[in-house]
């Protein structure tokens, strides 16, 4: 069986049984009970898994504003990606002109104009202009979680437009950084073998835009500032990525003007779960009745 024809399959078993609900654009689904009981009880596990470690957990919205997504560099190295909110903010002349093109079947959205905000493509990138100015000794370690966008229209059920993220975030000095990094690589490990997931550690890069964007791919791979936690949803099919240890060293510090307790950049690392892809991981690997999962599986999610 080919690749191509498991992600069908595999998709026409999540339809098929009402666990997610098709759209009719790829990559846009809706999430069955089911789905979301299994969601929040990994969501759970997450924060149970931080607890000891993190401050706080917070949650931010789909949206940010355009001037934070254009400060994260995201319009550089990956536009293919990215999603902008816009609106109607015209006249009634102009909403005339609109309603002709699109009761005439052409297009209308050139009548839209940018807002504000952009559609949220990491959910930590909402975080660090909280943390502007001085940190505390120690810096700050949260959970964030949120809906996040990437424009990668797809039939692969692990490549969604609209999926959602749960981020261990390290906003410190470098050492913070590094042993937050190594934590949570150490963790991650533990976490996934008592989901039942075989797994592989790899090293790993950003899918930058253009040549320029090779350059930087080979940067982070050298530097080994990315790595990927990956599975085989079958044995035909190309490993894929569910979670990721992100080191950012002084980026987000230099952009967002964050600086130690001593004066000194700060730099900043976040361990990523993929949220849905976990999800769609466990409907995988044992089946889309969660009352049937292996006992020890059901005992670590709903304890």
């Amino acid at each position: 069986m080919t690749s191509d024809s498991f992600a069908e399959r595999v998709r026409d078993q999540m339809l098929d049984s009402g666990v997610l609900i098709a759209s009719s654009v790829d990559g846009v689904y809706g999430r069955s009970g089911t789905y979301e009981l299994v969601a929040r009880a990994l969501e759970d596990f997450f924060t149970r898994l931080g607890s000891d470690v993190v401050e706080d957990y917070v949650r931010f919205p789909p949206v940010l504003p355009r001037e934070v997504f254009e400060k994260t560099g995201y319009v550089s190295s990956f536009p293919d990606l990215m999603g902008s909110v816009h609106s109607f903010v015209g006249d009634e002349r102009q909403h005339a002109e609109l309603l002709r093109l699109a009761e005439s079947g052409q297009p209308w959205a050139q009548s839209l104009e940018p807002t504000d905000v952009m559609l949220c493509s990491a959910a930590c990138h909402s975080l660090y202009p909280s943390y502007s100015g001085e940190l505390p000794e120690g810096g700050h370690k949260l959970q964030v979680s949120g809906w996040c966008f990437r424009h990668e229209p797809s039939r692969t059920l692990t490549r969604m437009q609209s999926f959602r993220m749960i981020e261990y975030v390290c906003v410190g000095t470098a050492t913070d950084a590094a042993a937050s990094r190594e934590l949570w690589i150490r963790r991650a490990r533990a976490a996934l073998g008592d989901l039942g997931l075989d797994f592989d550690v790899v090293t790993a890069n950003d899918p930058f835009f253009g040549r320029g964007g090779r350059l930087l791919a080979r940067s982070q791979r050298d530097e080994e500032l990315k790595f990927e936690f990956v599975i085989s949803f079958d044995a035909d099919s190309p490993p894929v990525a569910i979670a990721s240890s992100n080191l950012h060293l002084d980026h987000f510090g230099q952009t967002f003007g964050i600086s130690t307790a001593s004066g000194e950049v700060a730099h900043s690392t976040c361990f990523g779960w993929g949220w849905d892809r976990i999800v769609l991981a466990l409907f995988c690997h044992h089946g889309t009745d969660p009352d049937r999962w292996p006992d020890g599986l059901r005992s670590t999610l709903w304890p």
